[in-house]
């Protein structure tokens, strides 16, 4: 009796391709789909089992099912020069109505009743072609961002240019010199109050009631001026930056 032709449907055929670089671990998928009507165990093994790694590598794929196996190559260090040898099989047989030991129905299995499939392993290093898509990629994404970093410093200009206003200026300049004044009439105002005290715990007299009532009176008109001047400095400073903004 003639050994049986493989029921599966394998994608990729023939060769499983693994990309490098190989620094790192690589994996591949195969896809086994089961176009008949009746349930298939299938088994993967390999020729080199300690580079890689299968999952799943055993189980049932249902009829019309099919079921995708991550192929997991470990890192090695490449040489270009050295054809790989290893090589995988993908082993099925029809699955009996009830099936509970899966390593029973494999070791009682009839060599007629196996049906099997190999593939190549291939090893490829990046092409020119992906390492210029590469570059072409990070040129394409540097003009985005020195776009956004024009439109930022776009942003801050008119900023400045309010700063260097010369009407600004001059309100700024006027506003300056009111704090200054306003400061000084402070000072002076703090003075007098200063004197008032001192005069009031002198010994009383005509001469000193009269320099003392001179004095309070001086300091009450004095102590009205800063308010008064707050009052002139917030008009004079609404009016200028009315126009201004308007």
């Amino acid at each position: 009796m003639s050994k049986l032709d493989q029921i599966l449907v394998l994608d990729p055929p023939c060769d499983l391709k693994f990309k490098g670089p190989f620094t790192d671990v690589v994996t591949t998928n195969l896809k086994l789909r089961n176009p008949s009507d009746r349930k298939v165990c299938f088994k993967v093994k390999t020729t080199a089992p300690r580079r890689y790694c299968v999952r799943p590598n055993s189980g049932v794929i249902d009829p019309g099912a099919t079921v995708i196996i991550s192929v997991m190559l470990q890192p090695f260090d490449y040489d270009p020069n050295e054809k790989s040898k290893h090589k995988f099989m993908v082993q099925t047989i029809f699955a009996p109505s009830h099936v509970s030991d899966m390593d029973s129905l494999w070791k009682d299995a009839k060599p007629d009743d196996l049906m099997d499939s190999k593939l190549r392993c291939v090893f490829e290093l990046p092409s020119e072609n992906d390492k210029v898509n590469d570059v072409e990629a990070t040129t394409k994404a540097a003009p985005l961002m020195n776009s956004a970093k024009g439109d930022s410093s776009a942003a801050t200009v008119p900023v400045t240019a309010s700063g260097d206003d010369p009407e600004m200026k001059k309100v700024l300049e006027k506003c300056k010199r009111l704090q200054s004044e306003m400061s000084k009439l402070g000072d002076e105002n703090r003075q007098l109050k200063d004197d008032g005290i001192r005069m009031r715990k002198m010994p009383r007299s005509d001469h000193m009631t009269s320099n003392s009532t001179s004095l309070l009176g001086r300091e009450a008109s004095t102590a009205s001026l800063p308010s008064l001047l707050v009052v002139i400095a917030a008009i004079f400073i609404g009016f200028f930056l009315g126009k201004f903004i308007l």
